[in-house]
């Protein structure tokens, strides 16, 4: 009986101290949007985030949990403390996965959107759209796992959501950002653009190291329990990291930016294999992540003209994409892999969770926009979302008349 006291115990801090990490994540997404939008944005990318968490974890709690895991916590409080209470910071746990897909679409929606609307938006998609494929992908929801493992020999493998959570958070903000438009002034009517360059890069270099630390929390802990911890996803993600920032640097021409989106977008492509992958894998998982990133980031900016302004949709829709596949691929044990995925069954999940992600993103921005509007006016828009939502900017210059 005491080791399995000990056990729940060790297990309940376990994924506490994920969820914890990943909710320093959110710190991250904070930063690296504050850094890289103008001045005059700042605020507005700091108070959206905390207010994007706050709304989550209510639709999480009393609708999306339920959504995906079929359990709820309208029970006393005593039954919800069983097991040194692990059911509850389980939740927690994977809300700070929910989470992040707000977060995400935050960063291509950024310096023009309204903030209400945004917020209704979050809690239709974290009430609904994401715990819907989550449960999917994590709960055997409607036998598509089972169908999968019929036909391919193995079921859909997301270990920590390179799918499920960034090509669903990626594909969502697409949507949103087509639906948005780009920002005033961004691509003038000669065909000339004008570059929007970060405010800073300290910051938005500060926000992208929380994130990177805090996503061994988000691929380590995701094993949920103690006992399947493993030091491989650990290495992995290290060696996927390693990789995405050094293409990063070398294709971006030393551009900080790049370097430090790099990291991030080797960690996105890690997500889905990095239990079942080599760290040799892994490192080219990452790197050729850092390849899709410079590649698509300036595709979408300078020949599509669309202005996905922290280029979520290349970082977290492409890359978590292509993390999904290469699962499949650097999961083999013919290349050093553990074995246990396929290569069908990956390339099908992962087109059903950008589909779903595509579809539910236009239907909820689409239907906003059509109720309420989703864009400042231009005036609010030149003034800055700062001054036009939260009334104060950044660095306020004291009167001189005080």
């Amino acid at each position: 009986m005491e080791t399995t006291s000990i056990k729940q115990g060790a297990d309940a801090l376990f994924i506490l101290l994920g969820a914890i990490m990943v909710l320093a994540m959110h710190a991250g997404f904070a930063f690296l949007e504050l850094g890289t939008v103008r001045k005059k944005n700042q605020v507005n990318a700091l108070v959206k985030i905390l207010v994007d968490f706050a709304v989550s974890t209510l639709a999480y709690f009393l609708v999306g949990y339920a959504v995906a895991y079929g359990t709820h916590f309208f029970v006393g409080a005593e039954q919800l403390a069983q097991k040194n209470g692990y059911e509850l910071v389980k939740f927690f746990f994977l809300l700070t996965f929910a989470a992040a897909i707000p977060a995400i679409v935050s960063g291509g929606i950024a310096e023009r959107a309204r903030f209400g609307p945004q917020l209704a938006a979050t809690s239709i998609i974290v009430g609904f759209i994401y715990p819907f494929f989550e449960g999917i992908a994590w709960n055997q929801a409607f036998g598509i796992q089972a169908w999968l493992k019929a036909a391919n020999g193995a079921e859909f493998h997301d270990f920590a959501g390179s799918v499920v959570v960034h090509a669903v958070g990626g594909w969502i903000g697409l949507a949103a950002v087509l639906l948005l438009g780009p920002r005033l002034n961004r691509y003038r009517k000669d065909g000339a653009m004008s570059a929007h360059p970060p405010s800073s890069i300290p910051f938005l270099a500060l926000g992208a190291w929380v994130l990177t630390v805090g996503w061994f929390g988000f691929n380590v802990m995701s094993a949920q329990t103690l006992d399947k911890m493993s030091g491989l996803v650990a290495v992995n993600s290290l060696m996927a990291m390693a990789g995405g920032t050094l293409v990063a640097v070398l294709l971006g021409r030393n551009d900080p930016g790049f370097a430090y989106n790099g990291p991030l977008a080797g960690l996105v492509a890690v997500c889905a294999g990095s239990d079942v992958m080599h760290p040799l894998g892994a490192l080219v998982t990452g790197g050729i992540a850092g390849w899709v990133f410079v590649q698509f980031f300036t595709l979408t900016q300078n020949r599509w003209k669309i202005d996905d302004v922290l280029g979520v949709w290349p970082l977290h829709g492409l890359c978590g994409a292509w993390g999904g596949i290469a699962c499949g691929i650097f999961g083999q044990k013919a290349l050093g892999g553990i074995g246990g995925v396929s290569f069908g069954a990956q390339l099908i999940g992962t087109l059903g969770g950008v589909a779903w992600a595509l579809a539910g993103g236009f239907v909820v921005y689409g239907v906003i926009r059509k109720i309420t509007g989703l864009r400042l006016d231009a005036e609010q828009e030149f003034e800055g979302a700062d001054l036009s939502i939260h009334k104060i900017g950044a660095t306020p210059d004291r009167e001189v008349s005080w």
